[in-house]
């Protein structure tokens, strides 16, 4: 038996998705820039596309902007955010993405911002409270908060972050890599300036994702080269890839309540199942269902003499995952985000993340071989 409980990383591609992407690459090869009758059939894919995307998130199609991943829509937003905006001050926490933090850093490292970081509990939850203190002790700020960890699941009230900025006159990125497809987005509601997206991550393809942009805020482009994206994205659309992308939105958005209580049901299941099999297991970050991400099991387990090897034993039993432990110091390559919450350098920790394909008979074999590793 093989299982992949390795979701938060990428996830499978749907099959639905598979058959519009290949109908695609097999009768739709014309550049969408060129002006033929090929290039058009491919200008009219995109645009479509970029149309499902912006009606089930409640937007314009106009604020919509097709990129290469998550990772280039998150530093679209972030360099040209503060760069074409004249922000000099950034506020983040030491938990987000590295395509976030490592890129203010890049910035503050270069003299452009003065970079603060938000207070965070021992479970990620952000201090909201030190965050308006930051909003109004400093000019203008550019404020970089993600909806959910990736490695902890917590979630953040990014709601009552927007309504903190708006008040501020701060501008707001949310990375929601993780929460895109997994919750609903009404970005008519929402005060928000940038939020990014991967497909991958909800059984779309690699390769593609998105950034929308708010029409109330004005950024030049990362990339040049070329006119494409209304000039702000150079370089010729995946065409396929794009399909691909809103269609597997589509199919996210459909019946998401149903899709969100199975998965739930299997996190809870495996919580449960692991308090009773392994003696003084532990787990990271929120894991109430309304405080956390449902697809996201951080799990701390007791010190062992094979702490190591541990990903490399569930690899060999057939099991995908992935996690490691605290940094113990500077030098070592550790979780930046365990760290920040101060969990135990001595204790290895696995990210266990589910998907719509996974099952109770797949979470009775992975607790029965690390019950097996643990005894």
């Amino acid at each position: 038996m093989r299982v992949y409980l390795d979701n938060a990383a990428t996830t499978p591609l749907d099959p639905e998705v598979i058959k519009v992407m290949s109908e695609v690459m097999g009768s739709h090869f014309g550049n969408p820039s060129s002006i033929h009758a090929h290039g058009r059939e491919g200008r009219t894919l995109v645009e479509r596309a970029r149309k499902t995307v912006a009606g089930l998130l409640h937007t314009s199609p106009a604020e919509i902007f097709f990129t290469g991943s998550g990772t280039e829509a998150d530093n679209m937003a972030i360099r040209c955010g503060i760069i074409d905006n004249n922000i000099t001050h950034a506020i983040t926490t030491r938990i987000e993405h590295h395509a976030v933090i490592h890129t203010l850093e890049a910035l503050e490292k270069a003299g452009t911002i003065k970079l603060s970081f938000v207070d965070i509990d021992d479970k990620g939850n952000v201090d909201y409270a030190h965050l308006e203190d930051l909003l109004k002790t400093n000019e203008r700020s550019f404020v970089s908060l993600m909806q959910a960890n990736n490695e902890l699941g917590t979630l953040t009230d990014i709601e009552k972050v927007g309504e903190l900025c708006e008040q501020y006159n701060a501008i707001f990125h949310c990375d929601t890599v993780q929460t895109m497809a997994h919750y609903p987005h009404d970005l008519g509601k929402l005060k928000v300036h940038f939020i990014t997206c991967a497909a991958h991550k909800f059984h779309g393809p690699k390769g593609v994702g998105f950034l929308y942009i708010s029409h109330k805020i004005k950024i030049k482009p990362l990339i040049y080269g070329g006119a494409q994206e209304r000039n702000m994205r150079g370089g010729t659309e995946n065409v396929y890839g794009i399909a691909g992308l809103a269609k597997a939105l589509e199919l996210a958005y459909a019946d998401m309540e149903l899709k969100q209580q199975y998965i739930q049901d299997l996190k809870a299941y495996m919580i449960a199942q692991l308090k009773a099999c392994i003696p003084g297991v532990q787990f990271n970050g929120e894991t109430d269902a309304d405080k956390s991400l449902y697809t996201v099991l951080n799990v701390s387990f007791p010190e062992t003499d094979i702490a190591d090897m541990l990903l490399f034993k569930l690899d060999i039993a057939g099991i995908s995952v992935s996690g490691g432990s605290a940094c113990s110091s500077g030098t070592d390559i550790g979780s930046h985000v365990l760290t920040a919450i101060g969990a135990s350098t001595t204790r290895p920790s696995v990210r266990f993340s589910f998907s719509k394909y996974n099952t109770r008979e797949e979470i009775d074999f992975v607790v029965t071989k690390l019950r097996e590793l643990f005894s």
